[in-house]
């Protein structure tokens, strides 16, 4: 199967079976052994499409004479993955894409499309510089949406919340696929040494900018060819997430709960602040992720880790006033991440609005176990005033033996205790939101 085929495959299962789109990428590259250029095309083309599908569904209804409803929905993914190359990818020549759409549509929907699609692109090359998107003035919310390929809702939401100029900052920050980041296992090597293994190996690194022993690479790679992955010198982990830790500052000898710990970045992380020394209580609602948080301890040498199965909203009675800190990095609508999961783009508004509500339930609960004169840090990787400052805000009016907690990064002083964390303002990181409270003595 070519790459073009294996994508257009991914894209009818994703759309019709509505397929985490890395699961699905994952399965296909393995059940089509792709490899090299081919993985490359196949996985450029497959979440390409996806994140911007609501500007080649825009396209698409411009250039065909047929009513969007009349198009067929094979035919629609075969047009969205052969304008995706013409539009984004510039090494793919025009006839190799035209070729491919004609094939695609013999063997996956009907050779009669074959010179409907052609006709569809043909138009588009002839008229790509002469559409128009909607007017960025009179249609601000479908200028955005168009242009960057996000729902209404998330534009008018974001809109709201932080205003034009900033929205369409991260939607620009968001343009960027960053290469992935390293925290380093200081349990087994050191930041310098690490750096040395990559330079060796011609991986361009450098040290992250606004915490200690994370390493950003300059370059995509695949992860088992980076020195130390079989060693567990490192596991991945974005600068913002090490951010979150940071903050939450755990001590060696300490009792930490992390009471959303999966699939468990930032219990590692925490664990090696604490140098594998005290306890950590890693909990999560879903069982049969906690297997991921034991066995990527046992591959880091963390002993300290308790992974246990824990409804983070639900009391326990003997964890009450128990933990030194307690890290709330809450489930989320995921709304900083969008660089990295394009599929989050194509959620629906009504499936957000259940969240804050969720999400406070866990911080009200989780902060009884914090013993007086300890720390509470709630977070998560979204951009979402109502999931972050609100619930935050709500808490303290709520529990006066609280109190907010200046947030330091680098130069970065939140007197508020809530820091967002934007991808213009902090390059190469997740949209994030981190807010630190002490309980009183």
């Amino acid at each position: 199967m070519t790459p073009r085929e294996a994508a257009f495959v991914s894209l009818q299962k994703y759309e019709n079976n509505k397929k985490f789109a890395n699961i699905e990428a994952d399965t296909a590259i393995r059940r089509n052994g792709l490899e090299g250029a081919d993985r490359a095309l196949y996985t450029a083309i497959f979440y390409g499409t996806i994140e911007r599908k609501i500007t080649l569904d825009y396209l698409i209804d411009r250039l065909s004479a047929r009513k969007p409803g009349d198009i067929d929905a094979n035919v629609r993914i075969i047009l969205r993955l052969s304008l995706y190359q013409m539009k984004y990818l510039d090494r793919v020549p025009d006839y190799a894409i035209l070729d491919e759409a004609g094939e695609l549509c013999k063997r996956f929907a009907a050779k009669s499309a074959v010179a409907f699609v052609n006709a569809v692109l043909r138009a588009y090359r002839r008229q790509e510089n002469d559409i128009r998107f909607p007017d960025r003035k009179t249609d601000t919310t479908g200028y955005l949406s168009v242009t960057y390929s996000y729902p209404d809702w998330l534009c008018q939401l974001w809109l709201d919340s932080y205003g034009y100029n900033k929205t369409e900052a991260i939607f620009r920050a968001f343009e960027d696929n960053p290469p992935i980041t390293l925290r380093v296992n200081t349990l087994k090597t050191t930041t310098e040494e690490l750096l040395t293994a990559l330079k060796a190996k011609t991986i361009g690194a450098k040290e992250t900018a606004n915490v200690s022993n994370g390493i950003r690479l300059s370059c995509h790679c695949p992860i088992e060819e980076i020195p130390g992955f079989s060693e567990g010198l490192w596991f991945v982990q974005d600068e913002a997430s090490q951010i979150a830790v940071s903050v939450l500052d755990p001590h060696p000898g300490e009792t930490v709960i992390d009471a959303c710990a999966c699939p468990g970045g930032k219990s590692f992380s925490t664990a090696l602040w604490m140098e594998n020394t005290g306890t950590l209580r890693s909990y999560d609602l879903h069982k049969n992720k906690l297997k991921l948080v034991t066995e990527g301890a046992e591959k880091l040498g963390i002993s300290i880790l308790e992974a246990k199965e824990q409804n983070g909203a639900v009391f326990v009675p003997e964890l009450e006033n128990s933990a030194d800190r307690v890290l709330c990095d809450v489930p989320c609508s995921g709304l900083g991440v969008l660089s990295k999961k394009p599929d989050i783009r194509h959620k629906q508004a009504d499936e957000i609005t259940r969240l804050p509500a969720i999400q406070y339930a866990i911080l009200d609960n989780c902060s009884r176990y914090v013993k007086p004169g300890g720390t509470l840090v709630y977070s998560t990787c979204t951009l979402n005033p109502a999931e972050n400052e609100n619930n935050v805000t709500k808490f303290l009016s709520e529990h006066p033996d609280f109190h907010a907690v200046p947030v330091h990064i680098g130069a970065r002083i939140a007197e508020s205790g809530m820091l967002t964390i934007f991808p213009d303002e902090f390059p190469g990181c997740d949209g994030f939101f981190v807010s630190k409270m002490e309980k009183l003595q």
